[in-house]
């Protein structure tokens, strides 16, 4: 077997084509676009080269067949509280089931990170922010949501035997948004419905500053400093809801306000694999079209749940039910949705989890897992603290 280091552009192909050749055959599986993966590794286009490095390689057998890859990086700003070890990362792996090649790339990804004066690895992670290519699926092998890891079962096999162990879980849970919700959520919702305070409403396309102000606001407050997540800039959030119209559907965002100042939110957007899968990786002026053509002739019928925060001040006050409960009433009569998933919720944030386990019909549609290998292998293992 020969490892090699992905440096020319044939070799950034191969990277992309190992993950092809690793779910040729299986049904659920959906090519990736392969300019969301370049852009990761492009340093014009990811803004975490501004704070560490990353590297890839691919694996081929004697007669050039390839077998797998790897993706390491180092990034100052990757921490999580209470870490007591200097942490890199490693992602987009992919292999064939066969020990030997895997411990071959793991190997490689150890020795650079080490040499990075790392003491550790967390994967398969990101390179980047934690809404993409994050965590391993272990259970849940249905179609993948849009920038969302996938592989066979049998990696997280891999990576145990290897030596990871499982730093937290993500959960993920889905919902038919046809469904009506529990009693526990509505006897929550009157009291705070019942008071002109507060009100809900959907984002407005023609008002994306004002949204992307209030967004700002809500983030900083409820996630800001956990788990090493950092502020976000407001001129941040417009791009990314400029770059969001064109397949943002305003009936699945929503905001809650108490006498006009931002508290809650709920950010959704349409399963764009519906559409991509058709695409087979590509995005030139031809796919575009053909994306523009089946947004208009296939509509969606899933949309995912990207983001639901409450500022801390209002927990517990019912503002979360009140949010789903008036989200739910105008989506139910007024949208075709008849799928619905969140996006990951780790198993160190039990505040969020219970508020998802308790939606009407809410079940645990898939888990992902982000694993942890410390290089000191006598140093003791501490899971993710629980945020309180």
């Amino acid at each position: 077997m020969e490892i090699i280091e992905v440096n020319n552009k044939k070799l950034a192909e191969e990277f992309i084509e190992v993950n092809v050749l690793i779910n040729k055959g299986n049904p659920n599986y959906i090519r990736p676009l392969d300019k969301d993966i370049q852009d990761v590794f492009n340093l014009q286009k990811n803004k975490a080269f501004r704070f560490g490095e990353a590297i890839r390689w691919v694996l081929k057998d004697a007669e050039g067949n390839l077998l797998g890859r790897i993706a390491a990086f180092t990034n100052s700003k990757y921490k999580t509280i209470g870490d007591d070890v200097h942490v890199g990362g490693i992602g987009f792996f992919d292999c064939t089931n066969d020990q030997r090649a895997a411990d071959i790339l793991m190997d490689v990804a150890k020795h650079w990170l080490l040499n990075k004066g790392m003491e550790a690895m967390d994967g398969p992670i990101n390179f980047g922010e934690r809404d993409r290519w994050w965590g391993l699926v272990t259970e849940g092998f249905q179609e993948p949501l849009y920038c969302m890891n996938y592989n066979p079962p049998y990696y997280q096999e891999l990576f145990e035997n290897y030596g990871f162990k499982v730093f937290f879980n993500q959960i993920c849970f889905g919902l038919n948004p046809k469904d009506g919700l529990t009693e526990k959520v509505m006897e929550r919702y009157l009291p705070v419905a019942e008071n002109p305070d507060f009100k809900a409403i959907h984002i407005k396309k023609n008002k994306l500053e004002k949204f992307a102000a209030d967004f700002t606001i809500i983030y900083n407050k409820a996630w800001a400093g956990h788990g090493g997540i950092k502020q976000i800039e407001q001129k941040a959030v417009l791009t990314m809801f400029n770059n969001m119209k064109q397949i943002m559907d305003e009936k699945i965002n929503w905001f809650v306000y108490d006498k006009n100042e931002p508290i809650a939110m709920f950010i959704n957007i349409p399963d764009l694999n519906q559409w991509f899968k058709y695409l087979n990786g590509k995005f030139d002026i031809w796919h575009k079209l053909k994306f523009l053509i089946l947004q208009r002739t296939k509509p969606s019928k899933k949309f995912n749940g990207l983001v639901f925060g409450v500022v801390p001040e209002y927990h517990g006050k019912g503002i979360d039910s009140f949010l789903i409960v008036e989200a739910a009433n105008f989506i139910q009569d007024k949208t075709p949705y008849t799928e619905y998933e969140m996006q990951w919720i780790g198993d160190f944030n039990p505040k969020m989890l219970n508020i998802a386990e308790n939606l009407g019909g809410a079940f645990q549609s898939r888990k992902l897992v982000t694993y942890r290998y410390l290089f000191d292998r006598s140093k003791e293992f501490k899971r993710h603290p629980i945020l309180e």
